[in-house]
């Protein structure tokens, strides 16, 4: 009987949370309810984005968050020959929506090919682009004329060609 007062009482705190809650309530990632009780749609997801940015380099294409892109000189034109081992030291910049040039890159050379897992790799150009595992933070190009699985990796210029300096 001793057992059966704290499992009590523990119910009973569980059902109050419930209760004043909404725990039956199907929100998630703190969605507020919309007129009528429904869930609120999610905001949606922030468009995948290239843009320009100046380096020592010059003005090299990078993502909406400043990272570095890359272009591999043994991809044919919208046809990544990346793969496996590769996409762990270079991951493609990849989206689930049409991607937007901002900052002085170029719309009518932005587009997508297929990628794994239902996403799109980002092409430039008809270059898929790619992020460099080594660089750390935004504005950094340790990949740039690296010769790794079979070719060599290098920036590209607003134009969609690759800058092949440094």
């Amino acid at each position: 009987m001793k057992r059966l007062i704290p499992v009590a009482v523990i119910v009973g705190v569980a059902v109050l949370i419930l209760a004043t809650t909404g725990g039956a309530s199907k929100n998630h990632k703190g969605a507020q309810p919309a007129a009528g009780g429904a869930a609120a749609p999610a905001p949606p997801a922030p468009k995948t984005a290239v843009r320009i940015r100046s380096t020592p380099l010059g003005k090299i294409l990078v993502d909406a968050k400043g990272r570095t892109l890359y272009l591999f000189e043994a991809d044919k034109p919208n046809m990544s020959n990346c793969s496996g081992a590769c996409l762990s030291i270079w991951p493609a910049l990849t989206s689930h929506g049409n991607p937007k040039a901002t900052g002085g890159a170029l719309a009518a050379k932005v587009g997508t090919i297929s990628a794994s897992g239902g996403a799109r790799q980002v092409t430039y150009n008809g270059h898929p682009l790619y992020y460099y595992a080594g660089d750390q933070k935004a504005g950094d190009t340790t990949g740039q004329g690296l010769n790794q699985f079979g070719a060599g990796w290098y920036v590209l210029a607003a134009n969609g060609n690759k800058i092949d300096n440094g």
